[in-house]
């Protein structure tokens, strides 16, 4: 059945419908709500909390208008109970007539506390007679929406849609057996579809609204199943392909090992074990390294590139920025002692960029390098081994296409994808069930434990003076500013900024200063002079965050810490406990803080596990930024949650290796209901 045979879907709206991944009428039972409006009920002005969202109505005791900088509309309501003032910005005259003194009004939406009495901003409204008006017989499905579709469109076009469902007229099909949906205790599909759109009026409100009821459950067990099922396809399909076999005789490693300045843990034994493993028989490795920050993967990825250069195939290690990508050409440098590694980046041009093209094309063994090594120009010859560190600053199709580059002979190289990013294990999982997944988990000896602080951006005469005296003393630090614009010339300019201040508060301290408009050259002799101890002290922006190595740097004051993530603050902790001495890290902030903003600097001074963070960063900023899925092609859930459904998750991996040997025809299926495009779950 077609969109447009549906009252009030028009050939335009039908076209913008597309857009929210709607083509047939069918596709609108699969629009699943966002949340719900409970207009079933009238809540007394007494009863209400903060914070709450809730319909109330009551009679208009006074209306006027506060003349600030922008004037503002201001009606109070009193139910015999309490009072409440509904609060508009923008306002036309004829509100205001209608908001009378003694006239009737009914109101929904958020409470807050305002200066002198309860208060909504902005709320929905309907004025009424001497009688009230009726009630919602159901909880009212807020939807996803795009430009040109209103909520309003989308409702109307699903009451019409469940309507026909009722009736028979259009039907979906049951793909989960029975004996599942009775073991899971669950609704089969159409009820639980028809429950979700229109949830009844004594349905459990609280259940809907936390999306913990059990007809959600329903929707939620199969559409990650689609997305497990999608993902051990994906993985399938490349166990088909072919790699190169890269064996490695037992005493490279030894030779490799025995002129490394420190001993390997278990933990990167084990993993590299896993990795040699993989990349001796013939089809692709595609293996996950999951290692907190400072957990040694670099040397992890070192020693799966010896496999592949003794067997004469190419390596490329790709890093999201320059500074990480120089940093790990001379760490290779030094470890391999070769004149067969050469750097790729966006800023080497002319002779030096045809001569390192040259080099690749002609079989150079280790090449390193950036966004750059995605380029057309780049051709490789017999690439082994891509090796991604940082996976989630990259996006799908980018890491597709280095894959696909690397492609000889009908030969697929094998990949090694690392995070310092650690991610829980439901998480994990899930949107990488395509993957072997490693950990690494324990941190060289001799490691302190990094001591958080969390001050007021008033204290700062005093962390600069105590930063002047661990200096003088022979320690190192790092000063890093941050800004809410995402923006290189401002962040440049605070840096700036910064660096001047400093400079004329400590003349005897050699300063330094890093940010993202420099040119490689200079960013690189900056940091070697850090390295080297020629500086003490090094204002930088977050370019600093990833794989920065400096021993000696024991101290890290973060300004405007309130402004940064969790995972990027764990990340920039990370640049020091590196050596032996105990280091500290100071998280500066701008009062007052936001509650999210409290729970993030209480969680980073609570801890420095990097998986606690993780899991904490999942409940506070969701799955797609922790994995880097906001970009395009990337695993989205309509309504799974990871960590209020890790129940679900779990139960579906038992579900889906069976869906897989007992029912392989239905796989395909729900697949193919869920997910529009396997681009979605291409993590590879």
């Amino acid at each position: 059945m077609q969109l447009t045979e549906l009252k009030g879907i028009g050939e335009k709206t039908a076209k913008k419908l597309t857009l929210l991944g709607i083509e047939q009428v069918n596709d609108l039972l699969f629009h699943l709500p966002l949340r719900y409006q409970d207009k079933t009920r009238i809540t007394y002005i007494s009863d209400l909390s903060i914070g709450q969202t809730a319909l109330v109505e009551g009679e208009v005791i006074k209306t006027y208008l506060i003349n600030s900088r922008k004037p503002m509309l201001v009606c109070e309501i009193d139910d015999g109970t309490g009072t409440l003032a509904l609060k508009f910005f923008n306002f036309y005259h004829s509100q205001r007539l209608k908001m009378k003194t003694g006239s009737n009004i009914r109101a929904y939406g958020e409470v807050r506390l305002g200066k002198y009495t309860i208060e909504i901003l902005h709320p929905e409204y309907q004025h009424y007679g001497e009688k009230t008006l009726p009630l919602e017989s159901s909880l009212t499905a807020i939807y996803p929406k795009s430009e040109g579709i209103n909520q309003s469109t989308i409702q109307k076009a699903l009451n019409q849609v469940l309507l026909l469902l009722d009736r028979k007229e259009i039907k979906v099909e049951e793909f989960l057996p029975e004996h599942i949906l009775t073991e899971q205790q669950l609704p089969n599909l159409s009820q639980a579809l028809h429950y979700v759109h229109k949830p009844p009026a004594d349905a459990d409100t609280n259940a809907l609204i936390a999306g913990t009821h059990t007809y959600q459950k329903r929707l939620i067990l199969e559409e990650v199943l689609a997305h497990l099922l999608a993902m051990k396809q994906l993985k399938q399909k490349t166990q088909e392909l072919y790699a190169p076999e890269l064996p490695i005789e037992k005493k490279h490693i030894y030779e490799f090992l025995k002129q490394l300045p420190f001993e390997l843990t278990n933990a990167q034994h084990r993993v590299i074990k896993e990795i040699h493993q993989d990349i001796a028989n013939n089809h692709p490795m595609q293996r996950l390294i999951q290692g907190d920050v400072g957990s040694g993967k670099t040397v992890v990825a070192a020693i799966a590139i010896l496999a592949a250069f003794y067997q004469n195939h190419q390596s490329v290690m790709m890093a999201p920025t320059e500074i990480l990508a120089e940093q790990h050409l001379n760490t290779l440098k030094t470890w391999y002692r070769s004149d067969e590694i050469v750097f790729l980046s966006g800023a080497i041009k002319g002779k030096a960029r045809i001569e390192a093209l040259k080099q690749i094309k002609h079989g150079v063994r280790i090449i390193i390098g950036t966004h750059a090594l995605f380029q057309k120009d780049v051709e490789f010859n017999a690439l082994g081994l891509v090796i991604i560190d940082e996976q989630h600053r990259f996006g799908v199709h980018q890491r597709l296409a280095l894959r696909s580059k690397g492609q000889f002979e009908a030969l697929q190289p094998h990949m090694l994808i690392m995070t310092a990013t650690p991610i829980p294990r439901t998480l994990a999982q899930t949107a990488y069930a395509n993957l072997d997944i490693s950990i690494i988990d324990e941190l060289p000896p001799g490691r302190q434990e990094t001591s958080t602080l969390v001050i007021s951006n008033s204290k700062l005469p005093q962390i600069a003076e105590r930063i002047k005296t661990n200096c003088q003393k022979g320690a190192q630090a790092y000063w890093v500013c941050t800004l809410i614009e995402e923006s290189e010339v401002l962040r440049a300019k605070a840096a700036n900024d910064t660096f001047e201040e400093l400079r004329q508060w400590f003349p005897e301290l050699r300063i330094g200063l890093v940010h993202g408009r420099l040119k490689s050259a200079e960013k690189q002799s900056i940091m070697e002079q850090f390295k080297s101890h020629k500086l003490d002290l090094l204002i930088a922006t977050t370019v600093i965050e990833v794989g920065v190595d400096v021993p000696n740097a024991s101290l890290m004051v973060i300004e405007n810490a309130e402004r940064l993530g969790l995972s990027q603050l764990h990340q920039l902790r990370g640049r020091v406990g590196r050596g032996n001495a105990k280091s500290h890290c100071v998280l500066m902030y701008q009062a007052p803080l936001g509650d999210v903003a409290k729970k993030r600097l209480d969680i980073m001074r609570s801890t420095t596990d990097g998986f606690i963070i993780a899991k904490e960063d999942l409940k506070i900023r969701g799955a797609g930024e922790l994995l880097g899925s906001k970009q395009k092609g990337s695993v989205q859930f309509r309504l799974a949650d990871y960590e209020r459904d890790k129940n679900i998750f779990h139960s579906a991996q038992k579900l889906a290796a069976e869906l897989i040997i007992n029912h392989p025809h239905i796989c395909q299926k729900i697949i193919d209901r869920w997910i529009t495009s396997n681009d979605e779950i291409s993590n590879v």
